[in-house]
């Protein structure tokens, strides 16, 4: 099967069985967003959204969180992993959104890279949900799921891996293809365990079709 083709059969098969997929962190508005995608690095979704209730009602935008000190930020999301950085990289993003963007957030991928605490991913996972833009976030389970069913092949880095994706996704389906990647790695195609026998596309996965089933 041509890569093009694998392509096709993956697109059909999530457009089918997850046609309206969705972020699992919890936001009322772009700010919101961009803070549970900081709060989200090497930290499950389910930790932060734990966390950012409490701290979305006592900041619940950038006007409030410019506000705070980092003390502040850092008691609410104390349990999420690498707190004194993300407090402190939440204070200052927010600082600077006021004063150099009036508080909008852009929409360019490069330029959201200019906020404190902003990497590429989170810059594509914010461009993508809030812009609807046609860039895929590459994080540790669409790393994995892509290289896994056999999307990507040999990247050794998720910039890679987000360029080869997105030379074969369409444009018009990057978005979802960003979701479906992550969610079918959460729940089916796990790290330590892939369920493969549960899995809609294991005739047309790499790993499930491998004899050694080795990753």
């Amino acid at each position: 099967m041509s890569k093009k083709e694998l392509f096709k059969k993956i697109i059909a098969y999530f457009s089918q069985s997850m046609p309206n997929p969705k972020t699992e962190l919890h936001y009322s508005n772009p700010f919101q967003l961009l803070v549970a995608v900081i709060l989200s690095a090497q930290c499950t979704d389910k930790r932060v959204n734990i966390v950012t209730p409490e701290l979305y009602k006592k900041f619940p935008d950038y006007k409030e969180m410019a506000k705070a000190n980092e003390n502040e930020i850092f008691e609410l999301i104390k349990s999420c992993s690498f707190a004194n950085n993300k407090s402190h990289n939440i204070l200052e993003m927010s600082k600077m959104l006021q004063k150099d963007y009036k508080g909008i957030l852009p929409s360019d991928v490069d330029e959201l890279q200019k906020l404190p605490g902003v990497g590429r991913k989170t810059a594509n996972v914010v461009a993508s949900v809030i812009y609807n833009k046609p860039v895929l976030a590459v994080d540790t389970h669409v790393f994995r799921v892509a290289a896994r069913i056999g999307l990507s092949t040999n990247a050794k880095n998720p910039l890679e891996t987000e360029q080869q994706l997105t030379k074969y996704f369409p444009a018009k389906v990057i978005a979802n293809a960003h979701h479906w990647l992550i969610l079918h790695g959460r729940y089916v195609c796990k790290a330590r365990k892939p369920h493969c026998k549960e899995c809609g596309i294991s005739n047309l996965c790499s790993y499930n079709n491998n004899t050694n089933n080795s990753f």
